[in-house]
């Protein structure tokens, strides 16, 4: 059965999601971080509660950019996104996506939060300035 789990890191919660389809109606304002695809469908299942900021794994990025394709449609749907590489987090476990994920890629708002690649997501993310 996939895993949830919330916690506070600086001023950001923190949901922690196996699946981006966990994401429910009181998940608004988090950071989802999943253990999905940050492919088109995945972009879909984050759009449906307005979350802050959504992470996923790259899944070696793939064909066509499938496993970050989601990054630029959530970008012109106005949310922040970002990858952890395939090979820093298994894919399906958010608690290691959390614990070892380096970010691979980020969209345009995912930047302006302070968000690069190389960075590891446990330590980056509550250095990051309170969300607006």
């Amino acid at each position: 059965m996939p895993q949830r789990k919330e916690f506070q890191a600086g001023p950001w919660r923190v949901v922690l999601l196996d699946s981006i389809t966990q994401l429910r109606a009181p998940d608004q304002g988090a950071v989802a971080v999943s253990g999905s695809h940050g492919g088109s469908s995945a972009a879909a299942f984050a759009l449906a509660v307005p979350i802050r900021l959504a992470v996923f794994n790259d899944a070696g990025v793939g064909k066509d950019e499938a496993g970050i394709i989601g990054l630029a449609q959530l970008q012109e749907k106005g949310l922040a996104a970002a990858t952890v590489g395939h090979r820093s987090a298994r894919i399906g476990d958010a608690e290691d996506t959390w614990a070892s994920g380096v970010v691979t890629h980020v969209n345009a708002l995912a930047a302006r939060l302070g968000l690069a690649p190389g960075q590891r997501l446990c330590e980056v993310l509550p250095t990051l300035a309170s969300p607006p």
